[in-house]
């Protein structure tokens, strides 16, 4: 999310906060409390079928072909927040819809172990109904950063286990008619339409953290880095190059408060549906039977309650 701060080698980074009253792609290295200081500590003792699980999550690849029929409904960071994810499971976990959270389901809200045993679990009931994107804050085995209150109040044991599970999430979906659909921004392929290069992105990597720290900002300079805080940000350029070598009309995203919900021309979307932040809570719907979607316009913007 946008918020957070990845570490740099051992040990992590300087926590980054937005100042009130500076333009909404500004950020600077700050020291600040996580947003959660004031949760109990999580008692729920939820039972995890382990093994089913990762054998589910093993048989998906990391990039998600939609399919072509019904509806698909996008989630933004839920960070701990089950009360929102529950609400979207009441409304939309039924035939005719296909689910993709955009990852960062833990750390921050008060409830990030039942947030994220609630979805696997679910992803176990309808695993091509249900799709579960990796976003910065499950890779945390890969990358420290802070806050990571989920991660730092486990055991040994269970963030091995967790950590496994949350490394086999896939990267990204596709739709036929258009979207791309991920945590934070594109990484450039190495030809266009080389999606086979997504399969083997290493963790730690440049098109790894690209996928799950990339920001945006709407300008029209191609990329500029983060003021040194470990984060990269893309502008216009960056973006329109990205879109044309995955062959793709519309972004949506998650990852970034901080950004305006749609930039680039109505064809980046970005999304949050945590209460465990101060912005507005949205999910996306669009039809996949549409022939083509080219504009953020052609999507259902939805609040949750």
């Amino acid at each position: 999310m946008g918020g957070d701060n990845e570490g740099t080698g051992k040990g992590v980074a300087h926590k980054e906060g937005r100042i009130r009253g500076l333009p909404q792609d500004s950020i600077l290295c700050q020291p600040r409390e996580s947003s959660n200081h004031h949760c109990s500590k999580e008692v729920i003792g939820l039972n995890l079928n382990y093994t089913e699980i990762r054998n589910c999550l093993k048989n998906e690849p990391r990039i998600v072909r939609l399919p072509e029929k019904g509806k698909a409904v996008f989630v933004g960071d839920t960070h701990g927040d089950v009360e929102a994810t529950k609400e979207v499971l009441n409304r939309y976990f039924k035939p005719g819809y296909t689910l993709v959270f955009l990852g960062d389901y833990v750390d921050r809200g008060c409830s990030s172990r039942e947030n994220l045993s609630l979805l696997l679990t679910r992803k176990l009931e309808a695993p091509d109904r249900l799709h579960l994107l990796m976003g910065n804050h499950e890779g945390y085995c890969f990358q420290e950063f802070s806050p990571a209150d989920f991660w730092e109040g486990l055991s040994e044991v269970e963030r091995a286990r967790f950590g496994e599970l949350c490394g086999l999430l896939p990267y990204i979906a596709l739709s036929s008619n258009g979207i791309l659909a991920l945590h934070g921004a594109p990484p450039a392929l190495s030809f266009p339409g080389g999606l086979i290069d997504l399969k083997e992105v290493v963790p730690g990597s440049k098109a790894w953290h690209t996928l799950f720290w990339g920001d945006f900002t709407d300008s029209p300079r191609r990329v500029r880095s983060s003021h040194g805080c470990g984060r990269t940000m893309y502008g216009r350029a960056y973006f329109d190059s990205a879109m044309n070598q995955y062959g793709k009309t519309v972004l949506i995203r998650s990852h970034q408060p901080n950004v305006l919900q749609t930039i680039f021309d109505k064809r980046c979307l970005t999304i949050m549906s945590t209460r465990a932040i101060d912005s507005p809570r949205r999910i996306a719907v669009a039809d996949l039977e549409k022939s083509d979607i080219a504009s953020v316009s052609e999507l259902e913007v939805l609040p949750l309650s």
